[in-house]
């Protein structure tokens, strides 16, 4: 695990934009560098756990660490509750790219982002591993967990990510549809003002293997689901159009969960498809770090010192 800066395409340090006790590290992930932000409780004070943030596509890590306001900011809030939170910028994002300018399929990611962690664990052991993933890196999420020993991972939260889609994924492949602004965001008044100066700099174009792979996720789903040994939580937001979310669809995900010891299903109002970024993060952020601290006692851990 490296510091790193991040340079201008003219040789010029540039500021990136980052939350108080927010930095900017690089991972090595079995010889392929990814790059990832980092928070951690204050000196001295033991991690709960560590919480391992997975972005959507078309982002990146700083999803995670809105600045149009401090509330957005799950790495904030995350290591102020105690938790080393790493939010990673995954496979042909941010430091990777270079190496993998055509990204990696669902499944490969999966590989690739589990050596990254196992060698930040290995250096920086944290508390044990909670998955939280939002929209494709939802999938990257519960994909990693279905191989997963079981025990090794404390639970997941799933966001913007269900089994049915509601709107066609190819039209992502196609691109330039100006309904996909209506769908990646919802009502634009849900996001604090300036949030769409400030995702200038997390905003990433998806990778062409990963956007060739969003649409395998409906035969993925029914075989990887039923594998995932820990806790989930799955949030789906108020105006969230690419997922569909009746009773009816919501029971039959739950029930591919087969080999959670517990689902959870809750629906964010007031929210678009970008949770993290919008006026609700907080609301978000606060009850996936509830359900963080959930699993936590169902392991016997004592409850986190005021």
């Amino acid at each position: 695990m490296t510091e790193t800066t991040t340079h201008s395409p003219t040789g010029h340090q540039a500021r990136e934009a980052l939350s108080p006790g927010v930095r900017r590290i690089s991972l090595d992930a079995g010889g392929l560098p990814l790059s990832a932000l980092l928070s951690a409780p204050a000196e001295g004070r033991p991690s709960r756990a560590t919480v391992v943030a997975l972005h959507g596509g078309g982002m990146s890590a700083g999803y995670f660490d809105g600045q149009a306001h401090p509330d957005t900011s799950l790495l904030t809030l995350g290591a102020g509750l105690g938790c080393t939170v790493l939010a990673l910028d995954r496979p042909g994002y941010g430091a990777s790219a270079a190496r993998l300018p055509e990204g990696q399929p669902l499944l490969d990611q999966v590989t690739t982002v589990r050596a990254a962690i196992d060698g930040f664990r290995d250096r920086c052991p944290a508390g044990p591993l909670f998955l939280l993933g939002h929209s494709f890196g939802g999938k990257v999420a519960l994909a990693m967990a279905a191989d997963a020993p079981p025990g090794s991972v404390l639970g997941l939260d799933v966001s913007g990510c269900g089994h049915r889609p509601a709107a066609d994924a190819a039209r992502l492949v196609r691109g330039h549809d100006r309904s996909l602004r209506h769908l990646n965001w919802g009502p634009l008044h849900h996001y604090p003002p300036g949030t769409f100066r400030a995702a200038e700099q997390i905003v990433a174009p998806m990778p062409r293997r990963e956007l060739a792979s969003v649409t395998d996720w409906t035969e993925l789903a029914p075989r990887l689901l039923p594998r995932v040994p820990a806790p989930v939580r799955l949030t789906f937001a108020e105006h969230e159009g690419w997922w569909r979310q009746t009773d009816a669809d919501l029971a039959e995900l739950t029930a591919l969960l087969s080999g959670a010891p517990r689902v959870l299903v809750d629906r964010l109002p007031g929210a678009g498809h970008n949770i993290s970024l919008g006026a609700t993060a907080r609301a978000y952020h606060l009850r996936a770090l509830g359900f963080l601290e959930e699993c936590l006692g169902a392991t016997g851990r004592p409850a986190a010192a005021p």
